[in-house]
Order: structure tokens, then C-alpha cells, then sequence
């Protein structure tokens, strides 16, 4: 099975548990994208469509805040297929927080997506109330799991290696 690391706005730094368990396990490879601190939707969808033909059908997408929003408007478009997904602390485009560099994401698909999935979310992010990531997770037809109050699941939130979501 081979893992594709999909980051959010900015990337993933050294410390976040995405980076972390892609240095860890030689299965667990990264999309890159040109520019990380200007997410266009078109554009990253392209290089994740490029990530998952080299990767193949026996993928597991792990996608991290603006990544999850990018799986699923990917989702819709591809007639690529994948194993799974790991969609965690999936942000709200209408948000406050939500970065005003990020385009094309407000009008995110909310049909079920076409392969298994998880979203996994706290009740404190400040980038989606505990509202929005449970709604969002029952359009998606996704299994869904509150971890309370921790932050937006990331470095700066303490989650490191994060053992539990790698397992």
C-alpha cells in the first residue's frame, strides 16, 4: 500500500506528524505543490491527480486541513481510483481564519466521495467549529471522529509523531 501525504496551506514544517511519519515510513510520499502560500484549487488538484496516477489504485490519501478541502473537489473530478483517505481538521472556506490565499476552495463538493474515508477533527480548531466537521463528514459519507479539544491537530497543537493516527 503506498500513502500520499497531502498538506494544507503553507505545507506541513519538519515537526507535524504529516512530515514526521513521511521521514519515518518509505511508503508515505508527499504532493508537492509549486507554490504553498497560494493554493489554487485547478492547480493543486493537477498535481494530486499527477501523485495519485504515479502512486496507483492501492493509495491512501493523508491529508491534513486545506488538503482534506482538496481531496474533495479532486474527488470529484477524477476517474482515478484510491484505497481511502485520512481527512484531518478539514477547514471551513466561510471561516474567518480560512487564508485569503486560498482560491476556488469555497464551493468544496459535498456529494459522498467514491472511497472510504475518515475525518477526524477537534472541538477548538480555529479554522471549523465541531458543527461544520461533522456535517461535513456525513456529506462526504465519511466515518468521523472527534478528538475534543486539540487545537487544529498540528504542531503547534502538540501532536508530533502522533502515534494514534498513524495506527
Amino acid at each position: 500500500m503506498n500513502y500520499l501525504i497531502v498538506p494544507g496551506f503553507g505545507d506541513s514544517d519538519a515537526g507535524h506528524w504529516q512530515s514526521r511519519w513521511a521521514a519515518a515510513n518509505a511508503d508515505f510520499h508527499r504532493v508537492e505543490q509549486d507554490q504553498w502560500d497560494l493554493a489554487l484549487c485547478s492547480e493543486w488538484c493537477g498535481k494530486l491527480e499527477a501523485a495519485v496516477a504515479a502512486s496507483g489504485a492501492d493509495t491512501v490519501l493523508v491529508a491534513h486541513s486545506l488538503g482534506c478541502l482538496l481531496v474533495a473537489a479532486w474527488a470529484a473530478q477524477t476517474k482515478l481510483s484510491i484505497r481511502g483517505a485520512l481527512l484531518v481538521a478539514v477547514p471551513d472556506p466561510q471561516g474567518e481564519q480560512f487564508p485569503a490565499d486560498a482560491h476556488g476552495f469555497d464551493d468544496f463538493p459535498t456529494s459522498a466521495l467514491p472511497f472510504p474515508s475518515l475525518v477526524i477533527s477537534s472541538s477548538n480548531d480555529p479554522y471549523a467549529t465541531a458543527a461544520f466537521s461533522e456535517r461535513t463528514a456525513a456529506s462526504w459519507g465519511s466515518c468521523y471522529k472527534m478528538l475534543g479539544a486539540c487545537g487544529h491537530i498540528n504542531t503547534a497543537s502538540g501532536f508530533g509523531d502522533w502515534p494514534a493516527g498513524l495506527a
